[in-house]
């Protein structure tokens, strides 16, 4: 038998640490090889840690809350080999096993089943901790009709979120201008192909590859919004790598769809399921989040009808879509319905004028009312 470290993932350059969120193994447990043991969180992302050997764990050097770096040691485990593997059950894998829940809690220790002595006994547990932890369970749930106020530290992520966020109102001079699209024109597209694209392509057609394409024309069409500032400096971008906005049980993250230019609509579908999927199994990797010049955000899936979004810093610019609801609207001198959709474009006005912000919603707008003009690029 040998002591093998368990060591904190190499992190990215542009993040210094990370914390400890999760220990899924108490010192004690038996782990099998690629078990998680433990997971980590970034300003970016979670991280899981897992087993590379069969053992034991035999210290944990970095509890929940610990700030750590990387190869830092956070814990042990003791070795062993398959033939000297051995099983162990703790007592919440007990509870489940015998259905406690079934069970008289006053007769208990008078009603257990030959079956269940065998496992009390085989691993040496103390039923009376077993009985104190169900009374206690019950205890609780009686106390569940009082007023209380839950205190949950906030993570990780979500603190850095918050200081990004901050920093970006306090060190952008922000402006928010608007504007609404007919998105008839591309209801009727999806309807129409949205079959044959998914019988084609194995995946379905959305709207955000075509918001996404509009808004590279329109990058195209007012470079001074595809900018960072540097210092004095305003650098501009030649590139088209852009952030969309997920929403995790984490939190709000914003992976990168890289050169949006050079990718067609079908491509830009399955990457963006790929990232969707990714971020629900929190398996988004710190390459996925970092950089990006343009970021969109989309409430409208969350039925936001009108929004001002905040810029995602070093950033200038970030557009907003929102739901679409159907409005009544003079269309050639005529009052219609039509589905509307209202889109904000939030901006850094020391590098952005208006004249800019709104040339570049016109752009989206014209293209979405008429995406044919995306197969012409103009």
């Amino acid at each position: 038998m040998s002591i093998i470290n368990i060591i904190v993932p190499e992190l990215p350059e542009s993040i210094n640490s990370a914390t400890i969120v999760v220990w899924h193994k108490n010192i004690g447990d038996y782990v099998n090889y690629n078990d998680i043991i433990a997971e980590i969180e970034t300003d970016k992302v979670i991280l899981e840690i897992p087993a590379k050997i069969n053992g034991k764990l035999t210290s944990i050097k970095s509890k929940i809350g610990s700030i750590v770096v990387s190869k830092q040691i956070i814990g042990t485990i003791e070795s062993f080999t398959n033939n000297n593997k051995k099983e162990t059950l703790t007592n919440n894998k007990l509870l489940n096993e015998i259905n406690i829940n079934n069970v008289v809690i006053n007769k208990l220790s008078n009603y257990l089943s030959p079956s269940v002595r065998r496992i009390i006994n085989k691993y040496n547990l103390n039923i009376g901790n077993i009985i104190d932890n169900i009374k206690n369970n019950k205890k609780t749930k009686n106390l569940t009709n009082k007023r209380t106020i839950k205190y949950v530290p906030m993570s990780n992520l979500r603190k850095k979120i918050a200081k990004k966020l901050m920093k970006s109102k306090n060190n952008t001079a922000m402006v928010t201008t608007f504007n609404e699209i007919n998105m008839k024109p591309l209801i009727n597209i999806k309807k129409k192909y949205g079959k044959d694209f998914k019988y084609t392509y194995g995946i379905k057609l959305g709207f955000m590859s075509f918001y996404l394409k509009a808004a590279v024309e329109a990058l195209k069409t007012v470079p001074e919004i595809n900018t960072f500032i540097n210092n004095d400096n305003i650098a501009y971008y030649n590139y088209f790598d852009i952030n969309i906005a997920m929403s995790t049980e984490n939190g709000l993250i914003t992976p990168i769809i890289k050169n949006v230019d050079k990718l067609s609509i079908y491509k830009i579908e399955k990457i963006i399921k790929k990232l969707s999927f990714k971020s629900k199994i929190n398996k988004l990797t710190t390459n996925d989040l970092i950089n990006g010049n343009f970021t969109i955000t989309n409430g409208g899936v969350f039925g936001s009808l009108i929004s001002t979004p905040i810029i995602n810093i070093p950033q200038s610019a970030i557009l907003g879509l929102h739901a679409i609801k159907d409005r009544t609207v003079v269309l050639n001198k005529k009052i219609i319905v039509l589905p509307m959709m209202y889109v904000a474009l939030s901006y850094d006005h020391r590098i952005i004028d208006g004249r800019e912000a709104i040339k570049f919603l016109l752009k989206i707008k014209d293209i979405i009312e008429n995406p044919i003009k995306l197969l012409f690029n103009y």
